[in-house]
């Protein structure tokens, strides 16, 4: 059994539930190559969170949805990098491919290797710069700055399942140093409601999920009930900015909503 018992091991219950769209009869998006990294331990851990909470999964498929399309079209405005902060199981390099786009992903040395090998062994020929490496403890910049990263060129930071489990300073100083370093970018995350972090949303099935993510090694730490005033704290501007009931409606018009939480979780893109 797989025993999910960190950030790190959290990736795997995020592929599943974002390969479950696959199997849709009209899915918000297709990924292919998640699978290569699945096996019957991670199907179990994502069953097991499912059980407590079942709208994790299309929570997962709203966010994923909505970078795929922003990443698209970031493609099309002329970005010639994307950074990929706690990639985890992220496949869009080999998924969202473009002419003059590289590629970087940063997270631990483990996961690293292990993607780098399936790649190989499947003959992925990817444009894809690996960099094992933690962004806070390393330092975004200096990983960036060991790996060929050219701070001069339009970039693209996804930085998707990451600011929940940090410290509000850390958060800060991730967007300042993209400010201070990179000469033109744009950044989306998501987030969620200080009000989940505390566990005073009203909603028992939201407080079992914060629970069972705390349980798992992996607490979330971090909200925000106004991003605009984070923005305006690190010097950027707010490009866009939904909760995920916005994009649930949108991608599934006339789907009864299962939960508040959606109200609760949104994405949102920053920049310069």
């Amino acid at each position: 059994m797989l025993e999910i018992r960190n950030v790190t091991g959290t990736a795997f219950v995020v592929a599943e539930f974002r390969a479950q769209e696959n199997a849709e009869p009209t899915p918000l998006y297709q990924d292919l190559v998640v699978d290569l990294f699945l096996t019957e331990e991670s199907r179990d851990a994502a069953r097991r969170l499912a059980a407590i909470f079942p709208p994790a999964k299309d929570l997962i498929r709203v966010r994923t949805k909505y970078l795929d399309d922003m990443l698209e079209r970031q493609i099309q405005s002329n970005i010639r990098q994307v950074v990929i902060l706690g990639a985890g199981l992220d496949t869009r390099a080999v998924r969202k491919p473009a002419p003059g786009v590289t590629y970087f992903e940063i997270d631990d040395a483990e996961t690293v290797a292990e993607k780098a090998r399936c790649y190989r062994q499947h003959r992925m020929d990817v444009n894809l710069n690996l960099i094992p490496g933690n962004y806070i403890s390393d330092g975004l910049i200096n990983l960036l700055d060991a790996n060929d990263f050219d701070f001069s060129l339009p970039t693209y930071f996804i930085w998707e399942g990451n600011t929940m489990y940090l410290p509000l300073h850390m958060v800060k100083q991730v967007l300042t140093d993209m400010r201070q370093h990179v000469q033109e970018f744009v950044v989306s995350f998501d987030y969620l409601d200080d009000t989940v972090i505390s566990k005073t949303t009203g909603d028992a099935g939201i407080t079992r999920l914060v629970e069972s993510f705390a349980a798992m090694g992996a607490p979330w730490l971090t909200g925000f009930r106004d991003i605009t005033s984070l923005a305006k704290a690190v010097r950027l501007n707010v490009i866009e900015n939904f909760p995920t009931a916005d994009l649930f409606k949108t991608y599934w018009f006339g789907r009864p909503m299962p939960s508040p939480i959606f109200q609760l979780y949104s994405v949102c893109t920053l920049g310069l």
